[in-house]
């Protein structure tokens, strides 16, 4: 199905991809991924998502239906509920695990976990991602809030946009941050060169990490995040943008050769801490997780 819509002059000179998004009514990354296979058109001349609107162009967006990702119910070794009630399910998620199914991952998935273990949650959202309010990288551990109740995802939905949940991670990362505590704020997009990953580019989204050491060791550091957004992959990319990647995070500069040292398979990264409203009773609820057996291995070996 393609739709046909005039660029207002207030849209002149915006992004294609940011401008389609609100004329449409489409996510902006839906119509990122329309541009790549030639779906968005100006004055009939298929364009990147980096282009450059025009008040008056004519923008064509032909809207495709993505392919249906399945949810396949099945239990998932490692995963633990830290919480549960009517309207929510707090999950410890380990590494290896999606939020979700998707297309070009058959790996394992919280929502196929929840399906297989008897939760109902709730049915917002696409089918395969239905209850889901937010994310952490496979190859991220810890916790993560899951809608049960359909106020619940509304509730959470929000809370989430408008920066009302508390979201703390720790991070080991390479070399020391100077200065040991401060605020990284550079916009993130898609890799120009790498469309499976993200990095720090002109016209990327606002993001904004903040950053406390909790140890500093030889080689290394352990830090304490608060995300003020909630981009993809925002930690990573923030602490390669300041030269210190994660540890055991080669796809944004980590070393392998420390990596292996550590025994590590994956980014030295975990979610410790989730903090939000009750979306039924208003009461701040707030749920720890420690960290898991490989990343407190790494750990004590960069003590001693």
């Amino acid at each position: 199905m393609s739709s046909v819509w005039l660029v207002p002059d207030g849209l002149d000179g915006d992004r294609v991809d940011a401008a389609a998004a609100r004329m449409t009514g489409l996510s902006r990354s839906r119509i990122e991924d329309l541009a790549a296979a030639g779906g968005v058109l100006v004055n009939h001349v298929p364009v990147p998502k980096s282009h450059r609107v025009r008040g008056g162009d004519l923008l064509e967006v032909e809207i495709t239906t993505a392919p249906a990702v399945e949810v396949v119910p099945s239990e998932v070794a490692g995963i633990r509920i830290v919480h549960d009630d009517a309207d929510i399910v707090v999950v410890d998620k380990p590494a290896g695990v999606a939020a979700h199914p998707s297309l070009g991952w058959d790996g394992p998935s919280v929502v196929e976990h929840l399906a297989a273990a008897g939760f109902r949650i709730s049915t917002s959202g696409s089918a395969e991602r239905q209850g889901i309010v937010q994310r952490l990288d496979v190859g991220t551990s810890g916790l993560m809030v899951v809608a049960k109740s359909e106020p619940a995802y509304t509730a959470l939905k929000r809370a989430f946009k408008s920066r009302e949940v508390e979201k703390t991670y720790h991070t080991l990362v390479q070399g020391h941050p100077d200065p040991f505590e401060g605020t990284i704020e550079a916009p993130i997009g898609r890799h120009p060169g790498a469309d499976w990953k993200m990095a720090v580019t002109a016209g990327g989204r606002h993001s904004v990490t903040h950053y406390t050491m909790l140890e500093a060791f030889p080689a290394v550091t352990l830090l304490e995040i608060h995300l003020e957004t909630g981009r993809t992959h925002q930690i990573r990319v923030h602490m390669q943008a300041i030269r210190h990647p994660c540890v055991g995070d080669p796809t944004y500069g980590g070393d392998p050769v420390l990596a292996a040292r550590l025994g590590l398979e994956r980014q030295w990264l975990h979610a410790v801490e989730l903090s939000f409203l009750h979306p039924r009773t208003g009461e701040q609820v707030r749920f720890h997780s420690d960290y898991p057996e490989d990343l407190a291995a790494a750990l004590e070996l960069v003590r001693h």
